[in-house]
């Protein structure tokens, strides 16, 4: 009986932990998007991350009758980074980003995260 109760925890627990790691660690998605840097900034309450938004080329409708910019919210891991496209807000940039299922605290409130910079442009 406790070796089959044994198993049977051995296995919840490597079904839960599986979960949680596809949920907020496996890399869903690899990009680029190009766009005008609207900011960079550092927030949070117990884990400092930085977050930036960036307004992307071209419109987007919701609804009939209705257009407005693409944003795109992004999280940044790296310090350096951070700072070189804090530096360079209101420059046209082009970011490979990765995406993942769900965020986690330490690593940003969305769950793009910004990993390099490609190019950068002054703004037109």
């Amino acid at each position: 009986m406790k070796r089959v109760l044994a198993i049977i925890i051995f296995v919840v627990v490597l079904v839960v932990g599986v979960i949680i790691g596809t949920r907020y660690f496996y890399v869903v998605g690899v990009g680029m998007k190009a766009g005008t840097l609207n900011y960079v900034v550092k927030k949070g309450y117990v884990f400092k991350t930085f977050e930036g938004e960036m307004i992307l080329d071209g419109f987007q409708s919701k609804g009939p009758n209705s257009m407005q910019s693409n944003e795109f919210l992004f999280s940044i891991t790296d310090t350096a980074l951070a700072m070189k496209l804090m530096l360079n807000s209101g420059s046209h940039v082009l970011v490979r980003y990765k995406e993942y299922n769900g965020s986690v605290a330490w690593r940003g409130y969305s769950k793009f995260v910004v990993d390099s910079i490609v190019s950068i442009a002054p703004a037109k």
